[in-house]
């Protein structure tokens, strides 16, 4: 897994992998990992006061796909499954964890109205969950702000694979201090 961080307190702090260790912000776990089960970190990382990342984990493309495939479809799809497994149930189990989804969880808070109408679960996301930017412009981002509120998103890059400036733009544009409140006041409710 590339290296990661969270900044905490203007000093930053890496994630260790799939394991609680001392000085760290949290755990990051693979989205795939999260829907088989990591009840037992989860538990310890919220006994701590620490916080878990959930990223998408490792993907092939497919014979003949295009190269962008990989991130664009089979990324976003697992994520999606783990944030909707986490609001169904993670969430509730622990109370006091905050998590964070790479990518917007794939567009996962999109999906609301959909949920809604196929008979999920009501779409009051616990204030524990948060999304990160990573990777995305104007229309993602935005649609994000309206599913979840400014308070739900803190920022990430795929630097060095994709510009950070280019996400950074998009924030400052949806104009409300959504920039501030992502890369800044969020970031420093979740850790």
């Amino acid at each position: 897994m590339p290296a990661i961080g969270a900044v905490s307190g203007g000093r930053l702090r890496a994630w260790a992998a799939g394991e609680t260790l001392d000085g760290f912000a949290g755990a990051c776990v693979t989205a795939s990992s999260l829907l088989t089960g990591v009840d037992e970190l989860a538990g310890e990382l919220e006994r701590r006061g620490q916080a878990l990342f959930v990223h998408p984990g490792p993907a092939s493309r497919p014979d003949g796909r295009p190269a962008w495939w990989t991130a664009v479809v089979d990324y976003v799809a697992e994520m999606q499954a783990a944030w909707f497994a986490w609001l169904a149930d993670g969430a509730a189990r622990f109370p006091r964890l905050p998590v964070v989804f790479a990518v917007l969880a794939g567009g996962a808070p999109v999906q609301f109205e959909r949920l809604g109408v196929r008979g999920g679960p009501a779409t009051t996301v616990p204030d524990t969950m948060y999304v990160d930017t990573a990777s995305y412009g104007r229309l993602g981002l935005g649609l994000a702000v309206e599913a979840l509120g400014r308070e739900r998103l803190v920022f990430g890059s795929d630097a060095p694979v994709c510009a950070a400036e280019t996400t950074l733009a998009a924030l400052a544009a949806l104009g409300d201090n959504v920039l501030e409140a992502v890369t800044s006041a969020n970031p420093g409710r979740f850790l």
